[in-house]
């Protein structure tokens, strides 16, 4: 294999797979770098989070993804740095994987737009370690204000701020409604979960402002329909133990989660090249890097521009489109052909779910919203999971919570429960000692 040519992709995820996809029947030694050992479908990720799903169910090994493909070499590592000049991915445990063509599929992590201390107070949702901190932080909650004796102290314990209403933000604002109100409605007897307080902050003047005007005000009408209290034009100035604060008032939360932004890999960083202000790699029309034309980098990790001007959008599809077009440029570098091949995105569509019975739908040539749009918002998901038996589980899952409401996942991990709820002791009710952020992976 040393003697073929070295293709080495960073990034297990949508973009790296779809890249390994295309290049099935290519004469090279292929090479997938990924700090851990699976592949995420994110788009259900906050069904984890909110105990919908289990994290198995949206996850899945890489290595089982690819053990057909004997050319394919995966490794366990994070990369610390790229030296373009000698062709080598150096990993943080020192091993050195040359290349003779690389694809960075690195994707993006949180980003706090400078106010990199509210992390601990409103984490993020990128990954299943996220996922499970964050379900476990929503679930204690409750069990934190069963034992709670101040009203007040209880009335910020069952307030939960979101903040940023994009996709993310919307979808969890409303599995969090339905949780409280649906699922754990007859769960407790101290308090009453369907009192719980769902508050979505939006910087901007409306909510999912990539979707088109009319699909954003009926988000906002079934938003408020569940319950959750939608503020728009409010940017957060301030994200602290105790809550929220912004230009005209504040919020008492002891759950708060950021769903506002994201910030490239160190990508960029490793090649010494230009970035966006999110720290997203500037590419070719190809897709190749500037100054690198055996380097390429597709997916969270560029910014690219659709033909209207717009620029490609941070998601999966986005993504898969990526990969494969690096690959197919590759292809025709080892076949000897020096063509230009520019990248073109075909955008296809806008989907949205906003709990068990509502979604959005835009295809452009169709746009579906309600119940229906939930049905097909889920086809459509099941349809992009991987193997049959998760495509059937899930389905089941799903029905039978649109059927019942009751969301099985409720398993509060990562550490001792009883180390993050008040003493039982009345002469401590109401002073225990907060929770300190997740930080554990599941």
């Amino acid at each position: 294999m040393t003697d073929k040519p070295k293709i080495v992709i960073v990034g297990g995820g949508f973009g790296g797979l779809a890249a390994i996809k295309e290049l099935k029947g290519v004469d090279a030694a292929i090479t997938l770098i990924d700090r851990r050992n699976h592949h995420l479908f994110q788009p259900l990720l906050y069904q984890v989070a909110t105990t919908s799903l289990g994290p198995s169910e949206i996850a899945w090994p890489i290595r089982q993804l690819v053990h057909r493909r004997q050319e394919v070499t995966t490794l366990l590592g994070s990369v610390a740095a790229v030296d373009p000049a000698a062709k080598v991915v150096r990993l943080d445990n020192g091993t050195a994987v040359p290349f003779d063509y690389l694809i960075l599929a690195t994707g993006a992590q949180h980003a706090y737009f400078g106010q990199d201390d509210w992390e601990p107070h409103a984490p993020g949702l990128k990954t299943l370690e996220d996922a499970t901190a964050m379900r476990r932080r929503l679930l204690l909650a409750f069990e934190r204000a069963e034992l709670e004796a101040d009203p007040e102290r209880r009335k910020a314990l069952l307030t939960f701020v979101i903040i940023g209403a994009g996709p993310t933000g919307v979808e969890l604002a409303g599995a969090i409604i339905e949780l409280a109100r649906i699922t754990l409605r007859d769960d407790f007897r101290n308090i009453q979960p369907e009192e719980a307080r769902v508050v979505l902050i939006e910087a901007g003047p409306r909510v999912l402002a990539n979707f088109k005007p009319e699909m954003s005000t009926y988000a906002e009408k079934a938003l408020g329909e569940l319950g959750v209290e939608v503020l728009l034009n409010t940017p957060v100035t301030s994200v602290h133990a105790d809550g929220v604060t912004f230009a005209t008032g504040a919020i008492a939360a002891e759950t708060i989660i950021w769903a506002a932004g994201v910030l490239a890999s160190p990508a960029a960083r490793w090649l010494g090249v230009e970035a966006d202000r999110a720290g997203r790699v500037k590419v070719n029309p190809d897709l190749s890097v500037p100054g690198h034309p055996s380097i390429f980098a597709v997916g969270d990790t560029v910014t690219a521009v659709m033909p209207d001007g717009k620029p490609v959008p941070g998601i999966g599809d986005a993504a898969k489109q990526g990969g494969r077009h690096a690959a197919k440029v590759i292809k025709a570098r080892l076949r000897g052909e020096a063509a230009e091949l520019p990248f073109h995105y075909r955008h296809l569509g806008d989907i949205a779910t906003i709990g068990r019975s509502r979604a959005l739908i835009d295809f452009g040539w169709l746009r579906l919203t309600g119940w229906i749009g939930w049905w097909t918002w889920g086809l459509a998901h099941i349809y992009f999971l991987i193997g049959l038996k998760n495509r059937i589980f899930i389905a089941l899952n799903w029905l039978w919570i649109y059927l019942t409401g009751y969301r099985s996942a409720r398993l509060i991990t990562q550490d001792t429960p009883t180390s993050a709820v008040p003493s039982a002791d009345p002469a401590r009710a109401g002073t225990a000692d907060r929770q300190p952020p997740d930080s554990k992976a599941a």
